[in-house]
């Protein structure tokens, strides 16, 4: 994964629960691009068809709070969101996107809907224009987590390495 994440920014408020990132009607399958196509569905019935890859979502305060679903995490990834920026996440949601390899980064970010954004995980920094916004620097162990893919992909890893 690259440590620089550049997309279209889309616009979240606050309170942005798992329900409205993937509502429960959805969370008996395993199939993936079922999740993709109702991310964010609760906000925005149309998101999923207007998302191009690696776009980036711009969230208020508590973003990903309510349930445990690891799921929310998993329809946004599908969906192409390449990270997403918010001032804070439900600590659930933050480890379970951690997890499944979904970039993220706390940083209090000011931008419109469109607009080009520029994350730097390493550094913990969100360019937007001419401005440059100090974030939450992932620590180098979740860091290393989320370039092999996620938990799953880098506990193979370090099974292959240690055989």
């Amino acid at each position: 994964m690259d440590k620089v994440i550049k997309g279209k920014a889309w616009i979240f408020g606050d309170d942005v629960d798992t329900d409205v990132i993937i509502p429960g009607k959805y969370l008996r399958t395993t199939d993936m691009q079922v999740f993709a196509d109702h991310a964010m569905e609760g906000i925005d019935p149309y998101f999923s068809n207007k998302v191009s890859p690696g776009d980036i979502i711009v969230g208020g305060n508590n973003f990903g709070c309510g349930s445990s679903r690891e799921q929310a995490p998993l329809a946004l990834k599908h969906a192409g969101v390449g990270c997403v920026v918010a001032k804070s996440f439900g600590r659930i949601f933050f480890r379970n996107s951690i997890n499944v390899g979904l970039p993220l980064i706390e940083a209090d970010v000011e931008c419109e809907k469109g607009d080009e954004v520029e994350v730097n995980l390493s550094e913990g920094t969100v360019k937007v224009a001419d401005r440059t916004y100090t974030g939450q620097q992932i620590p180098d162990f979740l860091l290393e987590i989320l370039n092999d893919g996620g938990l799953v992909e880098h506990r193979k890893k370090q099974q292959r390495l240690n055989s």
